[in-house]
Order: C-alpha cells, then sequence, then structure tokens
C-alpha cells in the first residue's frame, strides 16, 4: 500500500464505524499557549477532554499534523540517526468523547491491523499497563491473544498523561515482530530494549482519571478514547522497507537530495544521515511555514530557525556550499500537496522564507568563524588548552554556530573542547524553554461549570445590540459557584443572553455594567468560560447580585464602537499590504483595543516611507467610498470557494462567519465591525517595526483616536511655526539650517578648546620633572575625550621630546586614562604594561600598544599617587 491508501484506508475504516472525519489542524495550536507545536492527533480536541468545549460528535478520526521538536517531546537530536524518529510526522488517529471505551477500541485496532491491513497475527504482539486487568482481559479473552504475547510494562511506558495535572489513565500498544536481522541482540524485547525489531505501532490511550496537584487520581465521568498511530512508521511495515525513510512519504526527497550533492544514497552512513536530516527537516520547516510559523530568536520561531539551520549544515557536509533547501519544497509538494493544500498556496512564500534564512546562516557562520578565532587566539595568548563550555555555548546559541563546526577547529588548533560544560549550560536552557512552554495547570472544567453550560448556555446578542434584559444564571466566586456576590467583591458572573463580546481573535472582551434594582456590578472584563458560556468579571459597586435575579446588560457603547472602528480597520489594513507589498503578506497576528490597533504580518523588509503613504491612501479612499460592511455565515469550505482569508493560528468550525467589506474584502472573522467603512472616520498609522526576521508590526489608530492623534500633530507644528517664525512648509528646510549652524558652532567650540588645551601645553612641559633623561609629564586636564587627549599627548611629546606622559580628563562623568611614550622608550617600557600597574590605584583599567595605552577610571581621589608611582617607574 502507498503513503496515501494506508491514510485513506485508516480514516475510511473508522468512518465506516460512525467517526466523522476531521481534518487536520495547524502545526500552531489554536489558543494553547501551554504547547509549542501540535504534537498529537488529541491537541484539536483537547478542549473537549477537559470539558471546554462540547464535541459536535462522539466519534473522529484524523490524520494530524505533528511537530516534535521543542519542549517535553523533542526528538530533533535523533533525527537521521535512527530510521523511524521525526520532527514533522502524520499521526493517524480515532477518539471517542464519552461513547465507546476499552473492548470496542481493542476490537477496531485488532480488526484494522489484521483484516484491513492484513499484518499476520502471530507477528503482532501488546502491551498493557501493569495495573489494568481490564484491558488484558479484553486482549487475552475477548481478541484471543495468548497471555504470553501481552506484556505487562509500568507507568513510564504505559501510563499516559496530558501534563502534570488533568486527564490522564492507561494505554495499550500494538507491536509488530520485524525479524531477527532487527534484532539489537540478546536482551532484545517489547519493554527491555529500544531497537527496531519490535515496533510499536499503534498507541492506545484509556483516558479514564483526573490527575490533580496532589497527584490523587479521580474516575472521570465520561471515559475517553485517544489513539495515535504514526503513518510514516505503519508504512514502513506496509511497505517492508528497514526505515521510515525508504517508504514512498520521504523517499523520494532523500532522493533529491542525493542528486543535489551528486552522492549516492546508501553509499556510507555518514553522508545517509544528512541525507535523512535534509529530507526530514524540509518536510517541517515547509509545513511550519504554511501554517505561520516564521524563523526567530525565540519559541517557536526559534525552533524554526534551527531546522532550517540544521539542515543547511547537512548539506554543508554533503558538499553543497550555497542555498539549495528552498528547491526541495516542489518534492515536499509533489508528495503531499494534494492532500496538504495549504503548502501550495504558500509555496512561494515558503520559499522565500527558507531562501533568505539560508543566506542569513551563510553570513552568520562567515561570523562565527571570525568569533571562533578570537576565542582560540585569547585561549593561546593565556597559555590554556581548552575552549570553555560557555565560550562553545556562546557561539551554539547566539549564532547558531554548529557544535561539530566548533569541534573541528578546536581540533585543528590542537586545543581541547569543554564539551562537558556546553551540555550542561544547554541542558539547562532546554529546561528554561521547557517551563517557559509549560503555561498554566491543564484543569478538568469543574462539573459544577459543564453542568451550568449544559443547563444554561449563553447566548450572545451583542452583534445585534449593546444592551438586553437577561436574567444571572450563576455566579462563580473563586474556584466555586456562589448564589451571591456582595458589595465590594469581585467574581464572574453567568447570564442567560448577553451583549458583552467575549475576548477572541484579537479582539478584546467588553466592558459595562450589570444592574438592577438590587445592584449594580462594574464589567470589568468578558472571556468564554467554556465554549458556549461567557463569564463576566465584574466588581460589585453597589448592593448585592444574586442567581436567578433579573438585570440589565449594557455594553460600554463608546468603547465598543470604537474597537469595532478599529477591528473592520486592519481587515482593510491586511488588505492593503496585500496590494502594495504583495500576496506573500499574511496576517500574523493582530489586536484590536479601543485606543489603538496592533496588526503582525509576514513580510521581508522594513516597510519603506512611500509604501506606507500607498498603504495609508488605499485605507483612506475605502473609507471615504463608504463601502457597506456585510456579515454572513456559510459552510467553511464555501467561504474558501469564495476567497475568504483564513488567518494562522485560528481554529474554525464548519459553519463560519464572514466578514465583507465591499468587494476588497473577505476574512473569516467573529468579530464585531462597523456597518459602512466610512464609519472608521479616520486612519493614521503610529509605527511601523519589526517583531522577528520575517514579520513586521503596524500599529495604527483609528476614529477619534486618530483625530486626537492629528490635532497634537497639529498643535506641534503651530509652535512650532512659531518659535522658529517660519511658514509650516518651510520649517524642515528652517531645522535643517539651524541643525548645520549648530555644528557649526560646535565645531568652533572644539577649536577654540584644542587651542586652549595647546596653549597651556608649554606651561605643562616647562614644569615637569625630568628623570634619568625623560620628561615626565602628569596632568589633569578637564573636558576632554579619551580621543582629544591622544591629539593633546600627541603634541606635549613633539615638544618634549623623549617623555613619558600621563594624562587624565573627566566628561560627562567619565574619567579617562591615556599614557604616551616617545617610540625611543619603548624597548625598555610598555605602555599597555604601564597602564595594567597604574589603573587599578584608580579602580580602573585599561591597556594598549607599547607607545599610547587607553583606560578608565573609577575614582579619581587617589590620582596624586597614581601620578607619583607613574614617576617612579622611571627613576
Amino acid at each position: 500500500m502507498t503513503g496515501k491508501e494506508i491514510r485513506e484506508a485508516f480514516l475510511s475504516y473508522f468512518e465506516s464505524k460512525g467517526h466523522t472525519r476531521v481534518k487536520s489542524s495547524s502545526l500552531i495550536p489554536a489558543n494553547d499557549p501551554t504547547l509549542l507545536f501540535t504534537n498529537a492527533g488529541m491537541v484539536q480536541f483537547k478542549d473537549y477532554f477537559l470539558g471546554k468545549e462540547k464535541p459536535p460528535f462522539k466519534r473522529a478520526t484524523s490524520c494530524q499534523k505533528c511537530m516534535r521538536a521543542g519542549g517535553k517531546h523533542n526528538d530533533l537530536e535523533n533525527v537521521g540517526r535512527t530510521g523511524r524518529h521525526h520532527t514533522f510526522f502524520e499521526m493517524l488517529g480515532n477518539f471517542s468523547f464519552g461513547d465507546y471505551f476499552k473492548r470496542e477500541a481493542i476490537e477496531f485496532a485488532w480488526e484494522l491491523v489484521t483484516e484491513v491491513f492484513k499484518l499476520p497475527e502471530e507477528k503482532l504482539y501488546v502491551s498493557v499497563y501493569e495495573k489494568d486487568d481490564e484491558a488484558f482481559e479484553i486482549w487475552n479473552k475477548v481478541i484471543g491473544i495468548p497471555e504470553q504475547k501481552i506484556y505487562r510494562l509500568g507507568e513510564k511506558d504505559n501510563f499516559w498523561a496530558m501534563g502534570d495535572t488533568g486527564p490522564c489513565g492507561p494505554c495499550s500498544e500494538i507491536y509488530f515482530d520485524r525479524g531477527e536481522e532487527f534484532a539489537c541482540g540478546e536482551t532484545c524485547g517489547i519493554g527491555k530494549c529500544d531497537c527496531d525489531r519490535f515496533l510499536e505501532i499503534w498507541n492506545l490511550v484509556f483516558m479514564q482519571y483526573e490527575r490533580d496537584e496532589n497527584g490523587k487520581l479521580t474516575p472521570l465521568a465520561k471515559p475517553s478514547i485517544d489513539t495515535g498511530m504514526g503513518l510514516e512508521r505503519i508504512a514502513s511495515v506496509l511497505q517492508n522497507v528497514p526505515s521510515n525513510y525508504e517508504t514512498d512519504l520521504l523517499f523520494p526527497i532523500v532522493k533529491w537530495a542525493s542528486e543535489m550533492a551528486d552522492i549516492p544514497y546508501g553509499k556510507e552512513e555518514k553522508s545517509d544521515i544528512s541525507m535523512r536530516v535534509i529530507a526530514d527537516h524540509l518536510r517541517a520547516m515547509t509545513f511550519l511555514i504554511a501554517d505561520g510559523c516564521l524563523p526567530s530568536n525565540e519559541g517557536r520561531g526559534y525552533v524554526l530557525r534551527r531546522i532550517i539551520r540544521r539542515a543547511s549544515r547537512h548539506g554543508r557536509l554533503l558538499g553543497i556550499n550555497r542555498p539549495f533547501l528552498f528547491k526541495g519544497v516542489d518534492a515536499v509538494i509533489e508528495i503531499m500537496g494534494d492532500v496538504y493544500p495549504e503548502i501550495v498556496e504558500n509555496e512561494n512564500l515558503i520559499k522565500q522564507i527558507i531562501e533568505k534564512e539560508e543566506e542569513r546562516f551563510s553570513r552568520t557562520l562567515e561570523k562565527g568563524l571570525e568569533l571562533l578565532q578570537e576565542v582560540v587566539d585569547k585561549i593561546k595568548e593565556k597559555g590554556a588548552g581548552t575552549i570553555p563550555g560557555e565560550e562553545i555555548f556562546r557561539l551554539y546559541d547566539t549564532y547558531g554556530f554548529p557544535l561539530d563546526l566548533i569541534l573541528e577547529v578546536a581540533n585543528d588548533e590542537r586545543l581541547e573542547a569543554d564539551v562537558e560544560g556546553f551540555e550542561k549550560l544547554l541542558k539547562e536552557q532546554k529546561e528554561r524553554a521547557r517551563k517557559a512552554w509549560k503555561g498554566g495547570v491543564q484543569k478538568v472544567v469543574s462539573p459544577q461549570i459543564i453542568e451550568l453550560s449544559e443547563k444554561y448556555p449563553s447566548t450572545f446578542r451583542g452583534y445585534e445590540k449593546l444592551e438586553t434584559t437577561t436574567k444571572v444564571t450563576g455566579i462563580l466566586k473563586g474556584e466555586t459557584l456562589a448564589d451571591e456576590l456582595k458589595e465590594g467583591e469581585e467574581g464572574i458572573v453567568f447570564l442567560e443572553e448577553t451583549p458583552f463580546y467575549p475576548e477572541k481573535g484579537g479582539q478584546v472582551g467588553d466592558t459595562g455594567f450589570i444592574e438592577s434594582s438590587n445592584c449594580k456590578c462594574h464589567v470589568l472584563d468578558t472571556q468564554n468560560v467554556t465554549e458556549n458560556l461567557i463569564g463576566h468579571k465584574v466588581k460589585v459597586e453597589k448592593g448585592n447580585i444574586k442567581t436567578g435575579e433579573v438585570v440589565k446588560a449594557a455594553v460600554d457603547k463608546e468603547r465598543r464602537e470604537a474597537i469595532k472602528r478599529a477591528h473592520t480597520a486592519t481587515h482593510l489594513l491586511h488588505k492593503a499590504l496585500r496590494e502594495v507589498l504583495g500576496n506573500h503578506v499574511k496576517q500574523a497576528g493582530s489586536l484590536v483595543l479601543p485606543d489603538r490597533l496592533r496588526f503582525d504580518f509576514t513580510h521581508f523588509d522594513s516597510v519603506k516611507d512611500e509604501e506606507l503613504k500607498e498603504i495609508e491612501k488605499l485605507i483612506f479612499s475605502w473609507i471615504i467610498d463608504n463601502l457597506p460592511v456585510v456579515t454572513e455565515e456559510m459552510p467553511y469550505d464555501k467561504a474558501l470557494e469564495r476567497g475568504a482569508m483564513a488567518l494562522f493560528g485560528e481554529k474554525y468550525g464548519d459553519v463560519v462567519r464572514v466578514v465583507s467589506v465591499g468587494d476588497v474584502s473577505v476574512e473569516l472573522c467573529g468579530g464585531t465591525h462597523v456597518e459602512r467603512s466610512g464609519d472608521i472616520g479616520m486612519f493614521i498609522t503610529l509605527s511601523e517595526s519589526s517583531v522577528s526576521s520575517g514579520t513586521r508590526r503596524i500599529e495604527a489608530v483609528t476614529g477619534f483616536k486618530a483625530w486626537e492623534k492629528e490635532r497634537e500633530e497639529r498643535n506641534i507644528i503651530n509652535r512650532l511655526k512659531a518659535t522658529l517664525q517660519s511658514k509650516e512648509e518651510k520649517i524642515p528646510q528652517r531645522v535643517e539650517k539651524l541643525k548645520e549652524e549648530l555644528k557649526e558652532k560646535e565645531k568652533e567650540i572644539e577649536r577654540l578648546r584644542k587651542k586652549l588645551a595647546i596653549a597651556g601645553i608649554d606651561e605643562i612641559v616647562s614644569s615637569a620633572p625630568v628623570i634619568n633623561g625623560i620628561k615626565v609629564v602628569t596632568a589633569r586636564i578637564d573636558g576632554y575625550t579619551g580621543k582629544e587627549l591622544v591629539e593633546i599627548a600627541d603634541v606635549i611629546r613633539n615638544k618634549a621630546g623623549t617623555s613619558a606622559v600621563m594624562l587624565t580628563s573627566q566628561k560627562d562623568g567619565k574619567n579617562s586614562l591615556l599614557i604616551a611614550l616617545t617610540k625611543d622608550l619603548t624597548d625598555r617600557f610598555k605602555a599597555g604594561n604601564i597602564m595594567r600597574e597604574i589603573a587599578p590605584i584608580l579602580k580602573g583599567k585599561g591597556g594598549g600598544r607599547p607607545d599610547m595605552a587607553q583606560g578608565s577610571a573609577q575614582d579619581i581621589s587617589k590620582l596624586n599617587e597614581a601620578f607619583e608611582t607613574f614617576k617612579k617607574i622611571f627613576e
């Protein structure tokens, strides 16, 4: 079976068993800061398992794009060295949300592997959690697997958890025996080793407990099923090839790498590893960029940058010393483009980003070699023989310089390298990164909240109106439901109907008031507690608010209108950016506030002033045209057919809300918008800046805030007109002229200061003592920079003949030191050595050439002592 046939057979089988086929979600988890990447099939269903959302189906099946190259699940270092480790891979899975459980999951799995995939039963083995007698009995009594082929393993191998807390449960794995030729030795066996003979092909997770902070396990009310089968791994079994890299899912890319290097695959293990790394990493970078990830120095972007650079480095090991990876995107699209159209749609963007990152890495390698040579020279100068671990880590982490290249240079220079120290620092950094991405505790929504959301789901009325009379369905005080909130207290209030928009899609939550004859509550924020339960964070300003009472809920109208103007403006900004800069521009994030908007987008260079001007002009033209803003609901696929833009990192259902601004912009969006583009009023860009490599940010204001900004700038211009006594259009020329005049004045002052200094030199030289035939000049002359002291010292040496000069000067709170010797003294004295002796007296430091040394001082209270010490050197 081909990879495509295996994928389709799996999904079709579970569809025949009543499962809904769900398309793969993005590699960037939607609204989940706890994960770097989607690393398993269950990630897109996480909120169903946690109880935050009610699943629209009881059974599902998917083929999920997955990424494991950071955080807890990190296979990066093993990629290419084994036949089955990957950064990017596809995970086949079937899921039950409180529907069927262990028996059905096991029966489905057995039927699929033996009857659909037709794997021989004698080659199949299973494992269960050591305490899971129920699963053991099903495999043994129901399926008929002999006891000796069922392995009981401990918690490390066969107990799965979503995190330190939250849903968890035992799991059961199916293994395929690939035969003696894949064995690692006499100890080979399930649970004993990790070789390729007994290959785990499917993991069935029985999610039946919730673990709390104390480690206590509580049975879940609705146990669920989550399974995972790596497509590449099952393909290697069904296609009877030695490794995943020889399957039709990966080998065409390996072959492409082989042709690029002009080295046959299979010739030697070292070059084979590099080709496998390139094949794996090409898939990873292609899909990551298609899903909205861009290279940067932190988080997801840092992982992507490392992957591109690692692949580029392996290209160099194969003798490919030019950007080449971007050409391999075609090979990935050829294999996977029909299943994942996003990589086809973003082909040009993917290639551009990869090529630019390869070019950047080439420059980094050149810089890294310079820095490494500096480190090597310093080590040799000190007479040491080891490159410290912190220096290796600095080159590796800050400049992306490969460890193997550092070791190569160390070997050539006959130096040791503190690899142990480097690995310690690398481990610490990985731990910091893991903690940074651990996020909050993964808590299952309490049964009380689930019951409340099912019994009294919130109905959002905020698209049609900003005020409504409604009923309080619940109050959350701390972690528990309460009957009331008293004056001065804060809590979460749930309403039967609400006009308050909960924060999502970059738009902040509404504020306003909830009041009745008994109370007045200020709504501070609005958030979704579950998918269909909207929580209003309130502070009770007067009286008490109680569950069950009828209240009036009113949104802060002025604030909402400002947000609407800003939100519709982001849609026009997105369109204008694509019109002016090109179709590679895509939204990479946004924040819609009442006082401003922030819009992040993919672009490789800063936006030039002329381009910004054209973008603003386009937006103004659309505002003036007063285009109708229309919202419609329609099936997701139909919306895409209409040209609606889906945004990176957003989670969309089968039915979506489409917002159109005339025939200019069509986007999928759940936010609130003005009725016509003219309602935006004004649009002014505040700034354009870099977020990271390949990502830019524009901040802007609309409506009254734009008017305030324009008025503020008008006031500044009026003040300038009055101060400069100039017409408005001549202000720039007037300022330029003043700058030139100021420069001339500064130069004149500088000339006068030098004249004064030189005028006093005769007195300084004439009063200096002669020690052993050397004129020893010491002086404090404040108001000069270190550079100016050099010029003064030159004049002194020319006047004094054979001489040693020590000058100090205080300027702008900084004390500069200078020691200068005439050339005829440098065979006996070294200015740099003298500086290292003198500077510590003044709590300073410095160094330099034999004839000239410069430094700085922290404390000049002992300056006379320093001058005397300087003189004694020549006695």
